[in-house]
């Protein structure tokens, strides 16, 4: 693993905007190398990643649903079935953590639907503006305050949009073909209140992209601690796995390197429903991995 340097710790960097930058910059720097590694659970990472910041934006909308019912949401509705509100929000920051097609007004129309936001002329802008940010060479950070403060300034009612399209800006100027989520769970942190402490930063306040920058820097820890845990759990599970033998079971495998959980039917694979669930079962035994519902049905696993 490659652990970020203490030296870029945000609070260290919080009085100037250019220390925070910098901080910034290094906690990227590190990440990106964490990513050219390819490591196998890459898939699981960018989804645990994506669960929680579904989790940050549900408590936005003043919702309860926390990161167990959104998992619910996504493996319980059927591929073609409406996961509910909340729901709906999960599978857009799934589809944040996966391939990252070119922001264009599909993408656009998709998001800000999964996210019940009302699409305007305004919104269907977003694209050109998108790429007016990314071709002005900002650094990282300040590109991803930009989109923010752009969309904050076209539609206010918007914003979960915005620190949507702050991850994909993120992943654009750091030439990522996938983006990490990572913006959203960093919307309420301390970084944006005001100096008062009793207020918070919006988007064209003074110190904005300061916040910005410290809570990149903050998020990457967060995220590469996560890569670290799920470095060893895979550990643990390559060498279950040897000990377990369970015939057809590679692609259950690869699954739970590439998502953050797996039904116990595991679906889609060649395994019947009771292998399967004998497999997670001898996994769990191993401490591979561990059950996530808390429930003696419906079960789903994950790393």
């Amino acid at each position: 693993m490659l652990p970020v340097p203490v030296w870029t710790n945000p609070r260290a960097a919080a009085e100037r905007e250019e220390d925070a930058a910098f901080a910034a910059g290094a906690a990227l720097f590190g990440l990106d190398a964490f990513l050219r590694s390819e490591p196998a659970f890459a898939g699981c990472w960018r989804q645990r990643l994506a669960l929680a910041n579904a989790a940050a934006a549900v408590r936005l909308l003043g919702r309860r649903e926390d990161e167990a019912a959104l998992r619910d949401a996504i493996h319980l509705s059927g591929p073609e079935a409406d996961p509910g509100p909340a729901g709906r929000v999960a599978l857009a920051f799934r589809k944040l953590a996966g391939p990252a097609p070119p922001v264009q007004s599909a993408v656009i129309l998709e998001i800000a639907g999964l996210l019940d936001i009302r699409l305007d002329a305004d919104l269907e802008a977003i694209p050109a503006l998108f790429d007016d940010i990314l071709q002005q060479g900002r650094a990282a950070p300040f590109a991803a305050a930009g989109i923010i403060t752009e969309i904050h300034r076209l539609r206010p009612d918007a914003e979960l949009l915005g620190w949507w399209l702050a991850d994909r800006m993120l992943a654009a100027a750091m030439g990522w073909s996938r983006a990490v989520p990572l913006m959203m769970t960093a919307r309420s942190a301390a970084a944006f209140r005001t100096g008062s402490g009793r207020g918070r930063l919006f988007p064209a306040d003074a110190g904005f992209s300061k916040a910005v920058c410290l809570v990149v820097a903050s998020a990457v820890q967060d995220a590469l601690r996560l890569a670290a845990d799920l470095d060893r759990k895979t550990g643990r599970l390559i060498e279950a796995a040897r000990k377990v033998r369970t015939k057809g079971a590679e692609p259950v495998l690869d699954r739970l390197l590439d998502d953050d959980s797996v039904p116990a039917s595991a679906p889609g694979t060649t395994l019947s429903r009771w292998a399967s669930r004998r497999f997670f079962e001898r996994l769990e035994e191993f401490g591979a991995v561990r059950e996530l519902s808390g429930r003696t049905t419906f079960r789903i696993y994950g790393l």
